[in-house]
């Protein structure tokens, strides 16, 4: 009887940390002990790991077994940690060879399977990133694992498989028995239809501004009243988008995983995702939290996508107002009692909003029931604070019957995607030597320093900012429409006219509502 040895990730928000696993067999009487500040599903493992074992015809030590999970301060959840502590365990008592830098992420069925579990991608990206290329997991988590360069995966169905490659005595091993294939979830990816542009009737400006918020990762925030196809227009914004590159597809994927079941199969995930939470969803459901650790919320999961809020005023403002650190900072963290996770969540935030609550103060609003104080109680359930980092505010109109009888005469998808992954690419090669992809990215110094725009560009633009119809944000902001404006337009940089449509852009919705 020794000491035996293996590793496994312990994952506090995509951050995964090593941690090594002992196990000790000592000579008093049978316990087992598990200790490195389990949470329940963790303690749970020890019964779970007495019955896999004695399945698969290498049943564990009768005397107490004492298993230590390292760094002890470091909170660990979730029952990946089975097969480690198992393996260690076999190891104190020579049942297996030695399992030294070798990582082991699985939980463990009572007939001895493998199962999958969740959060595999990010978990082994950090054993990799640690030094700890060697990796088993469950055979249903293997292609998942295998996405990440660098990491030799090893993929099994059952302990007793796992036991024999390791030296364990064959003639005692359950061999034979063989689990079912388990049938793969579709993954998140998979085939489907893509909205199209062209199924748009009409509305000329909300094309065009969602073309803008396209190509420099504007956000945007539609009003207009029911029907008017606020949230078809939103629904199409992700198809515009060009597709994820390497890393930011690793970066999604790592959170897709974290959130999917244990049994989705997950894919690299290669275009932008979209979030649309119902307005009655919590502030964990969309900012991310819940008992215990913090997981991530719809924020996240719209990471390099969209997140569209349909019927924004009806959503809590603490839960609206909460999104404005990532739309600065691009990441969130999140502080719990049981520790602190940090996510990303740099995404395109869509608002639609009806004029009033009965939806009919369009236009000249003669059929409106609402008072102007219902009105404006409204509209202010939008805090100032958020709607000022809405680079784009414009009002939608009803679509008139001449417009609503054309059929045909519409840009596509794949028309306006060429336009604007033409617009991204000279963003990129302009924002190379700042390390930024898109113009929504590029800090105000920049842009009132070596982007400095001529004063008689921005006369129209610093008037505005004068008589206080624009804050210092907005001020910058406009300018970064103005740069998405050229880049679209194929101009080296922006004129009085693209500060005009930029200024337009920005306050269409916020003067219809005044």
């Amino acid at each position: 009887m020794g000491l035996g040895r293996a590793y496994s990730v312990a994952l506090v928000g995509l951050n995964g940390y090593i941690v090594e696993v002992e196990a000790d067999i000592g000579q008093t009487l049978p316990a087992f002990v598990i200790l490195g500040l389990p949470d329940a599903s963790l303690n749970e493992a020890k019964e779970r790991i007495r019955s896999a074992a004695q399945n698969s015809g290498i049943p564990l030590s009768r005397r107490k077994i004492t298993a230590n999970l390292i760094p002890a301060s470091l909170p660990k959840r979730g029952s990946g940690f089975d097969l480690a502590i198992t393996m260690s365990v076999l190891r104190a008592a020579n049942d297996i060879k030695s399992t030294e830098r070798t990582v082991f992420i699985s939980e463990l069925g009572l007939d001895g399977r493998l199962r999958p579990v969740r959060g595999i991608l990010p978990a082994v990206m950090a054993a990799v990133q640690a030094g700890y290329p060697d990796i088993v997991v469950a055979q249903a988590n293997a292609a998942e694992a295998g996405l990440v360069p660098g990491a030799r995966v090893r993929g099994y169905r059952t302990l007793a498989r796992l036991a024999f490659d390791y030296g364990a005595d064959p003639q005692e091993l359950a061999l034979d028995f063989e689990p079912e294939d388990e049938e793969p979830c579709d993954p998140e990816d998979a085939a489907r239809p893509v909205p199209d542009m062209s199924d748009v009737s009409g509305q000329g400006d909300a094309r065009r501004a969602l073309e803008v918020a396209a190509a420099g990762a504007h956000h945007l925030l539609l009003t207009g009243p029911p029907g008017a196809g606020k949230t078809m227009l939103a629904e199409r914004l992700p198809g515009l988008l060009p597709d994820l590159g390497d890393t930011e597809a690793m970066e999604v994927t790592a959170i897709h995983s974290l959130c999917s079941l244990p049994s989705a199969s997950v894919q690299l995930v290669r275009r932008p995702p979209f979030e649309n939470p119902h307005h009655s969803a919590t502030s964990a459901a969309i900012i991310g939290g819940g008992s215990g650790l913090p997981r991530p919320g719809a924020a996240s999961r719209a990471h390099r996508g969209v997140l569209f809020l349909d019927e924004a005023p009806e959503y809590e403002r603490r839960v609206l107002d909460a999104l404005r650190q990532p739309l600065e900072s691009g990441e969130l963290v999140i502080h719990r009692s049981a520790g602190t996770a940090a996510y990303p969540a740099r995404f395109q935030l869509v608002l639609a909003s009806n004029p009033c609550p009965c939806g009919k103060a369009s236009g000249k609003g003669l059929d409106c029931t609402c008072t102007p104080m219902m009105r404006r109680r409204y509209v202010a359930r939008m805090s100032g604070p958020l709607l000022d980092r809405v680079d784009i505010q414009l009002e939608v109109e009803r679509v008139s019957l001449a417009e609503f009888g054309q059929s045909g005469g519409e840009e596509d998808t794949r028309t306006i995607a060429a336009r604007v992954e033409a617009a991204r690419n000279r963003q990129s090669e302009r924002l190379l030597p700042f390390g930024m992809e898109t113009n929504s990215q590029v800090p105000g110094r920049v842009l009132r320093g070596i982007l400095r725009l001529p004063a008689p560009t921005t006369r129209i633009l610093d008037h505005s900012l004068e008589r206080g119809v624009l804050t210092a944000r907005g001020y910058d902001r406009v300018l970064r429409l103005a740069w998405t404006l050229a880049d679209l337009g194929e101009r080296g940089s922006p004129d009085s006219n693209d500060i005009g449509q930029a200024l337009a852009l920005r306050q269409a919705a916020t003067s219809a509502a005044a």
